[in-house]
């Protein structure tokens, strides 16, 4: 008997040491319209991987930037008004340029405005939506979102509604948690290690948020990529064994190797550190330090796969029912006329629940 290809990595997608190779043989130029909180140390992460970091987010400027950019991040920590606007902007121009963007739904739920812009971003099929569980159980219409930016859910309670969330996008969706859990609607990769210090630096999910984008951006249109797609989904059926992956597909690999090397760095920086402010200095040059030939940047060293549990359940349920308005059922406005992907390209921010940014917890025991 033959091992499941949903439950195998195809040895012809890119390992996270070959992805990290090819970022830095030709530097993406990422564009982040992210939380003024973090910004600087986002630019500084990724710096330290390889990439270009633009932290253009002025509104009648913002999309002619996306427009030019590899990967596009929209994170939605401050969404002041004008910085709204330019994420519009943007993510009009990523999608009629075909770039890969990265949407963080920080703290929706109870939160209206940003609440309101997630819901109205949705619509415009993110490449990746990557957040905590409660923020993507939010996003899904399956919670009402978590305390703030603490998530009050586990990633592997809010799976199905992860899921659903990437068919519906046609592309990614990662769960951040002790283990990280990535979905293109079929399949979900899990990717462990990390370390708790992340949760006690400021922006440390954030920025995680921008190396999603840059690795989109590096392998979603990589020619040199003809992954195998396996039998029994809906892409093996019309493509066949061998043929390019979906773009969903796509873009979860492309999340996958992102976290992975986050996840190498941190586990690394943390064994160097004595605390939080050692750490983010020390995450840095791990970062930096990272290299491609490294065995545990191989695809076994800490990446599992398997099929997502009750996936084709809930696809027949959706079939079954018309869809509900995602804006009209949270009471949100409807959303600005942002142009879907004609093809569409289709993080990890753990915070302990209970705890605010990361109090009370022990960073030798809680991986982020």
């Amino acid at each position: 008997m033959g091992t499941h290809p949903c439950t195998t990595i195809d040895p012809q997608w890119p390992t996270p040491g070959q992805a990290l190779a090819r970022l830095r043989s030709a530097p993406p130029l990422i564009q982040c319209l992210t939380n003024t909180v973090v910004q600087q140390f986002t630019a500084n992460v990724l710096l330290a991987l390889g990439a270009s970091p633009a932290m253009d987010d002025t509104e009648g400027e913002a999309g002619v930037f996306a427009s030019i950019a590899t990967g596009v991040l929209v994170n939605l920590g401050t969404p002041h008004a004008e910085e709204a606007q330019a994420m519009r902007e943007a993510i009009a121009s990523a999608n009629a340029a075909g770039t890969p963007w990265v949407l963080d739904p920080v703290a929706i739920g109870a939160l209206p405005v940003r609440t309101s812009l997630a819901h109205e971003f949705r619509t415009a099929r993110p490449t990746v939506v990557r957040g905590n569980a409660s923020e993507v159980a939010a996003l899904a219409g399956a919670g009402a979102g978590g305390r703030g930016t603490d998530t009050t859910d586990r990633p592997e309670d809010v799976l199905d509604a992860a899921a659903r969330l990437a068919r519906e996008t046609g592309g990614a969706v990662a769960v951040s948690g002790p283990a990280d859990l990535i979905t293109d609607g079929e399949r979900v990769w899990r990717v462990a290690g990390g370390s708790a210090w992340l949760t006690r630096v400021t922006g440390g999910g954030c920025a995680l948020g921008s190396v999603v984008a840059a690795l989109a951006g590096v392998l979603m249109h990589d020619d040199a990529w003809l992954a195998g797609v396996p039998h029994g989904t809906q892409a093996g059926t019309h493509a066949g064994e061998g043929a390019r992956a979906s773009a969903g597909t796509r873009a979860a690999w492309a999340a996958t190797v992102a976290h992975a090397l986050y996840s190498v760095a941190a586990e690394r920086a943390a064994a160097a550190s004595r605390g939080p402010g050692s750490f983010a200095v020390a995450f840095l040059d791990e970062l930096a330090l990272l290299d491609p030939a490294d065995p545990a940047l191989a695809h076994g060293e800490r990446i599992t796969v398997a099929p997502v549990d009750g996936a084709e359940r809930a696809e027949a349920e959706q079939a079954a029912d018309p869809a509900v308005d995602p804006h009209a059922a949270a009471g949100n406005p409807a959303p600005h006329e942002i142009p879907a992907n004609p093809l569409p390209h289709h993080g990890r921010t753990y915070r302990p629940t209970g705890a605010s940014n990361g109090a009370g917890t022990n960073p030798s025991q809680e991986l982020r």
